[in-house]
């Protein structure tokens, strides 16, 4: 058996004591297990498993690493240390130097992951940070915003993510879908709050993983799959099923804009096959401004066109023009 330096890696994002079986087996076995300080979060579930852990302080990650180098270097057992949440890359680094001066009498090192992320868990960051900015020493700004208040902060957000996702821009469409996230957990902070009826995170994550299971019962149960415009019917069935509604159009909300309005209701009539006709632009009296849009509207869901995409598309066109027409201006000037 040789000399070992085992670097132990483990992820704050999950319980200390939930390690890899060789990250148990490695720790149970080891001559020596160290770590930076009392603090560190492993040492309490060390402690119960009968591993014995103790502190090394140094000035620098280079003279840590030498220590370290030195302590596995003698005998032929196992070093084993606790890195950092941040996986103390300078001492990584370190270690990696030392070793590759001196390979004939350095120990073996391996870098073992005791824990590791899952994906989805840099979400639990976002959680832990809008706790800390919604509670006492937190940031004044966020502590006094209501439900009511957040309103028109999300409905900006979910604009920005339309344009980009309209104009291509990859780039931002990550960065506003963040947004839009941290918008859903902000109001979620803020529902732990309430006085009668308090709900977390959580409760809105499970609220919506019961809807898709519910949902997609030819996924998670034995239905047939359904397709094409059937998906959809069944999607609204299921919906009114589980809300008690007897309208096609109840659940629509009426304050969103009033081109999607439009659409969303003349959608759902025509899948519902309530026979409520709306007569071409032409059969409609242009002084009738409404009218005529909703006619607008329903030719464009016949042609399979979003409405309110297609004139935010249009506007977008209008904008350049506007602008290149500026600019022709002043530069013949």
């Amino acid at each position: 058996m040789s000399a070992r330096l085992v670097l132990l890696s483990t992820t704050h994002r999950v319980a200390p004591g939930l390690l890899s079986w060789p990250a148990w087996r490695e720790l149970r076995a080891a001559d020596a297990v160290y770590a930076a300080d009392r603090a560190h979060p492993l040492l309490p579930a060390l402690a119960e498993a009968d591993v014995r852990v103790e502190t090394l302080d140094a000035a620098s990650p280079d003279a840590l690493a030498a220590e370290l180098v030195r302590r596995a270097s003698v005998g032929d057992g196992t070093v084993v240390w606790c890195l950092g949440e941040d996986g103390d890359p300078d001492l990584a680094r370190a270690v990696g130097m030392r070793v590759t001066a001196a390979p004939v009498d350095a120990p073996e090192v391996e870098l073992l992951p005791g824990s590791y992320d899952l994906p989805g868990a840099r979400f639990h960051d976002l959680v832990e940070v809008m706790d800390r900015l919604r509670s006492p020493g937190g940031c004044p700004w966020d502590r006094e915003q209501t439900h009511g208040s957040l309103v028109r902060y999300l409905l900006e957000e979910a604009y920005e993510v339309a344009e980009a996702v309209e104009t291509g821009d990859r780039a931002a469409l990550r960065e506003e879908l963040g947004d839009v996230l941290m918008q859903v957990v902000f109001h979620a902070r803020i529902a732990t709050e309430h006085a009668d009826d308090p709900w977390t995170v959580d409760d809105v994550a499970g609220d919506i993983v019961d809807k898709l299971v519910r949902r997609h019962p030819h996924v998670f149960g034995d239905d047939e799959a359904p397709v094409g415009e059937q998906m959809q019917a069944r999607w609204d069935a299921l919906k009114a099923q589980e809300k008690g509604r007897t309208s096609a159009v109840d659940g629509v909300p009426l304050a969103q804009p009033a081109l999607a309005l439009a659409s969303k209701l003349v959608g759902r009539a025509e899948r519902a096959g309530v026979d409520v006709p709306v007569p071409s632009p032409e059969q409609v009296d242009a002084a009738d401004v409404g009218a005529l849009l909703l006619a607008v509207v329903a030719q464009a869901r016949r042609r399979g066109v979003d409405p309110e995409q297609a004139l935010r598309g249009a506007a977008r066109d209008y904008r350049d023009r506007v602008v290149k027409a500026e600019q022709a201006t002043r530069a013949s000037t």
